[in-house]
């Protein structure tokens, strides 16, 4: 079996791995660089693309999956089933461009079989609904590929479950090391539940409408804000595109449109973009609990808005703005970006103070280093880290590859 990384052995994003075993190939993930465009050609990965046996999708990030509308229509996608369903339903309000998706389903120690390739996922603990890791076996040999993990958010018990019995044998581990760059050896993040005692504590601080600031596909902050919410008595108020993305997850268990303690918000764009697309059917099977723009002054004091920049204009013109608060639940870098400057601007002329109450859907440095010590490959291979130097800081028998290298597993 031979492997070249295309794109990740030194930096986070756009990630893409190619294997090959007697001159059949799978690539595992083909992401889209987190400053690249979707529409640019000259970013996707330099491999054969009409032979390829199928791509394997780790996981429902962009930064995993955003350039597979270049690859020929008829390519098979394997991905989870519900991650196939987030994909399919965020396109239409995101823009992203897609191909058909069709393909076999990963499932959780399910192995699959695509060619000479044996592909066993494991079901991971991630910010994204539906991550999986992923075991190929071909010619003897065994590569285990992270794809993004975590250990402290509310599939922590997945983890822990990796590390009591983790795959034997492995040849090769490809480890994701986003948290290199920011933290160090010992360091750890905080968890979903220490988050929602945090949130806890900034709502009942505020007299009006609490807006919390995160992404609509991170599942597990999404019922953080959706307990913490009960605990204070208030009302969780999201949009259309929330309420589709919960509903793809398929799980009676996530937070829904209809559930007591929910509200349905659809700001002035997303009525445009209703009207203009025709999606009376989604509105329908979510507005039994709909909140009019009107409405929203006299009940901000009660409720935490799931918050989007689009909102903006709809809230000033509601009046609703008084007493409240900003909760900014995402990546900090973020906020440097030209994307952010408007929503920042706005924030600022309003007189509205921002807290950052956040928790990463990467491994801490201390998580991964249990990880390894669990699985005991014969050697690791950095992918998804700007910091890749640091893995022999940290690890025994780190093999530095580079973008575009094939090498022997």
């Amino acid at each position: 079996m031979k492997v070249r990384i295309h794109r990740g052995t030194k930096q986070i994003g756009g990630t893409c791995v190619e294997v090959e075993h007697d001159g059949r190939r799978i690539a595992l993930d083909f992401g889209l660089p987190l400053d690249g465009n979707a529409d640019d050609s000259t970013l996707v990965p330099q491999l054969a693309l009409q032979h390829l046996e199928a791509v394997v999708v780790s996981h429902p990030h962009i930064d995993h999956y955003g350039l597979l509308h270049h690859l020929p229509q008829d390519t098979p996608i394997v991905m989870g089933e519900a991650a196939r369903r987030i994909v399919g339903m965020a396109a239409p309000f995101t823009g992203q461009p897609l191909p058909p998706l069709n393909g076999p389903r990963l499932e959780h120690e399910k192995p699959l079989t695509l060619g000479p390739f044996r592909i066993t996922p494991y079901l991971v603990d991630h910010s994204a609904f539906d991550a999986y890791s992923l075991l190929i076996e071909a010619g003897g040999k065994r590569l285990f590929y992270s794809g993004d993990f975590r250990g402290h958010g509310r599939k922590a018990k997945l983890f822990e479950r990796m590390l009591a019995q983790p795959p034997a044998d492995i040849d090769v581990l490809l480890m994701e090391g986003s948290s290199l760059t920011r933290m160090g050896a010992d360091d750890q993040f905080p968890s979903e539940v220490a988050l929602e005692e945090e949130l806890v504590g900034t709502i009942q601080k505020t007299p009006g409408l609490v807006l919390a600031h995160t992404s609509a596909q991170n599942i597990d902050r999404v019922v953080t804000l959706y307990r913490a919410c009960r605990k204070t008595g208030r009302t969780l108020l999201i949009d259309l595109y929330a309420a589709a993305i919960l509903e793809a997850t398929g799980n009676s268990n996530i937070p829904q449109s209809d559930w007591p303690g929910v509200a349905l918000f659809v700001p002035e764009a997303q009525r445009r973009l209703i009207k203009r697309n025709g999606w009376f059917d989604l509105l329908d099977r979510h507005k039994k609990q709909r909140v009019f723009a009107k409405a929203l002054k006299s009940i901000a004091a009660e409720c935490v808005m799931l918050f989007r920049p689009l909102m903006m204009k709809d809230l000033e013109t509601a009046d609703a703005l008084n007493g409240a608060s900003f909760i900014y639940s995402q990546w900090p870098g973020y906020l440097e970006t030209d994307a952010y400057q408007t929503m920042t601007s706005w924030l600022s002329r309003q007189g509205i103070a921002m807290t950052h109450i956040h928790t990463s859907g990467h491994a801490s440095p201390v998580d991964l280093r249990r990880f390894a010590t669990a699985l005991r490959p014969k050697s690791i291979v950095p992918i998804h880290s700007f910091a890749p130097e640091k893995y022999d800081q940290l690890f025994e028998n780190v093999v530095y590859r580079d973008d575009g290298q094939w090498w022997d597993v």
